[in-house]
């Protein structure tokens, strides 16, 4: 069976697809014929069919506009309760949700590896991917009769049952998943805070169908899912202490700047954005990519965005996923994605980087959302908010900004 849903904390289905959707497929189905059942029901939901389906699961699964908040869970500089990423809605045409609340991919445009500003898989590649996973997995050894989609973001998060695994699935040529797979590898072998590789099958990128498929350990969602920010700051800190010791050749953190600058530069891809409003992008990046470089701090491997919804909440305590957007920089330039409050729990943080690092990372985000092809819900909206949030950060700190 292939279901939309969303899963509670125990992992059960919240309101899955009634009869309409729940397409079975036996142990013994092919991979056509995994594909036929799939694609048939997300050509249910995108006809807007709903013949034995209640308001209450199509709302489950975004067939209908489901209740979901117009804000981000956290924007930059505001403080809030420290969430992590439980199961959420998906649906093929679903806009980029994270985790039940809609913020903004923090690295999603530019990111220097590889993710690209497309907020979400194609429509058109899902069932494919859906399929490619649940085939792989019953290639391997693990049975897979069944799949829930947790997460439809530039790649796919599946859970597949009964095996229980979490699979991850990406177009082939947008991938950097042998990246992510090595670098998590090596980082739990050091005793990291990071989410394990499924350990019944090899650590490896497994390629089906023009996709690249990472099997993971399913860890189940803790009740209650908020983290202190003492423990988000102390697993922080563990994780950049493993990571201090790994020589991995990845790109600094200024190149992310660069690639947002050019965006900037590039009127065709962002018409929307109004001179003054560029000018103060433009000017933000430059001027603090050239003050947090001349500091000459000290610099080692980083996440790339330790924000909370890349933080599980688990048994083993807070574990770190998505490692696609590592680079090398000051320790600060991750807390500047992590609450505010965390940094106060982080032993020997230098408070005008991580400054300086906040404002940087906005401006980044900010950029993004005014690039024509940003899919991100209300992008427009929280992009509008940024720019007056980046005005206020720089009058605080006595610069003169662009009006």
């Amino acid at each position: 069976m292939y279901a939309f849903g969303q899963e509670g904390a125990a992992g059960r289905r919240i309101g899955p697809l009634g009869g309409l959707a729940r397409l079975l497929v036996g142990k013994d189905a092919t991979a056509a014929d995994r594909l036929q059942h799939i694609e048939s029901a997300f050509e249910i939901l995108a006809a807007g069919g709903n013949a034995g389906v209640s308001d209450a699961d199509l709302a489950a699964v975004g067939g209908k506009a489901a209740s979901q908040g117009d804000g981000p869970a956290q924007l930059p500089g505001r403080r809030s309760p420290i969430q992590s990423r439980p199961a959420h809605r998906a649906t093929a045409a679903q806009s980029t949700t994270w985790y039940g609340a809609q913020v903004a991919p923090l690295g999603g445009h530019g990111s220097t590896q590889g993710r690209g500003h497309q907020a979400t898989m194609q429509a058109s590649e899902v069932p494919r991917a859906v399929a490619a996973a649940m085939s792989t997995a019953s290639s391997l050894g693990l049975t897979a009769d069944d799949a829930i989609v947790l997460h439809d973001s530039n790649k796919l998060t599946l859970r597949l049952l009964p095996c229980d695994v979490l699979a991850r699935v990406a177009p082939v040529a947008h991938q950097v998943a042998q990246f992510e797979v090595d670098l998590a590898q090596r980082l739990v072998d050091s005793g990291c805070p990071v989410a394990a590789l499924e350990p019944r099958v090899e650590p490896r990128v497994y390629e089906r169908d023009g996709f690249a498929v990472t099997l993971w350990t399913y860890y189940e969602p803790m009740t209650p899912r908020e983290a202190s920010p003492a423990d988000y700051a102390d697993a922080l800190e563990r994780l950049h202490t493993g990571m201090r010791e790994l020589d991995v050749p990845t790109p600094h953190f200024t190149e992310r700047v660069e690639q947002a600058q050019q965006l900037l530069a590039n009127r065709d891809q962002t018409p929307a954005l109004a001179d003054a409003d560029r000018e103060l992008l433009g000017d933000t990046l430059r001027s603090l990519r050239r003050v947090i470089g001349e500091r000459g701090g000290a610099e080692q491997l980083l996440h790339g965005e330790p924000h909370p919804g890349n933080v599980l909440t688990t048994k083993n305590g807070l574990l770190f996923i998505d490692f696609e957007t590592c680079c090398r920089g000051p320790v600060e330039f991750d807390l500047a994605h992590a609450p505010e409050e965390v940094s106060a729990h982080y032993p020997g943080v230098d408070q005008d980087l991580l400054r300086e690092c906040r404002i940087l990372m906005l401006a980044m985000i900010t950029t993004w959302r005014w690039d024509r092809g940003d899919q991100l819900p209300n992008g427009r909206r929280l992009g509008t908010e940024w720019l007056g949030q980046i005005r206020a950060a720089l009058d605080r700190k006595g610069l003169d900004t662009p009006r």
